[in-house]
């Protein structure tokens, strides 16, 4: 969206979700859009979040932007690892935990984006390849506020394709990641990170995410474009979480 139309649809938004108490809404536009959409945001209850980060806090590194530049310009969140930034901008574990560490660092929540391709779900390899990205991801990280930390778990085969997971696929790699969590921070803390699920999120799917356990939100893509939707799916998440 351009600023304008990310202007309109925060605006929107802010009307249609004013009155939800049960449940923590986050909006990450581009980076284009982050100051206009932060205003409209600004004493509404909902939070905002950006689509990525730089790891260093700063330096010669053109078209990369800091937490610290984040933080400044009101965010509270940022997305990290989405399947998109590894598979297309050739993103890797060792830049996530880095992006990781500097978001943790400058008070910013961190949603850390983990997932297996088609290919590698077929091969058997899902827990083999989300636990990885898991350990790998939060290396530097384990002494951070756990509750700051949040875990988006987003099949890449399910990604903008249509086709859902299934309650018990999602549930069985959330119980996975859960047991993950308690063993890498420890059950206390791992047990205060939150798990989300993000794989064709729409208002017909949300229904079948209330038999997902350990589901503590979701990571909504194309579906957020339209508030109307987007609004829809957070009562949805209201319900189910009340």
């Amino acid at each position: 969206m351009t600023a304008a139309e990310s202007a309109a649809a925060a605006e929107r938004l802010s009307e249609l979700l004013g009155d939800v108490r049960h449940v923590e809404i986050v909006i990450a536009p581009s980076y284009t859009s982050l100051k206009v959409v932060g205003d409209v945001l600004r004493g509404t209850g909902l939070w905002l979040a950006a689509q990525n980060v730089h790891w260093e806090e700063k330096g010669a590194f053109t078209g990369e932007i800091s937490a610290a530049q984040l933080k400044d310009i009101g965010c509270r969140f940022v997305l990290i690892g989405h399947s998109e930034r590894r598979l297309i901008f050739g993103e890797t574990d060792e830049s996530v935990k880095r992006k990781a560490a500097a978001a943790l660092k400058q008070g910013l929540s961190a949603v850390l984006c983990v997932g297996e391709t088609l290919e590698q779900r077929r091969a058997g390899q899902t827990a083999a390849v989300v636990r990885n990205q898991l350990e790998k991801d939060t290396a530097d990280v384990t002494q951070e506020p756990s509750e700051r930390i949040l875990i988006a778990y987003e099949p890449v085969w399910a990604i903008g394709t249509g086709r859902a997971a299934t309650a018990a696929q999602i549930s069985e790699v959330h119980e996975m990641i859960r047991h993950e969590l308690d063993k890498i921070f420890g059950p206390d803390s791992g047990g205060a990170i939150r798990i989300l699920y993000g794989g064709s999120v729409t208002p017909d799917t949300m229904a079948d995410l209330a038999a997902v356990q350990n589901l503590d939100g979701v990571l909504v893509g194309g579906a957020s474009l339209e508030p109307d939707g987007f609004a829809a799916i957070v009562k949805t998440l209201e319900k189910i979480k009340r």
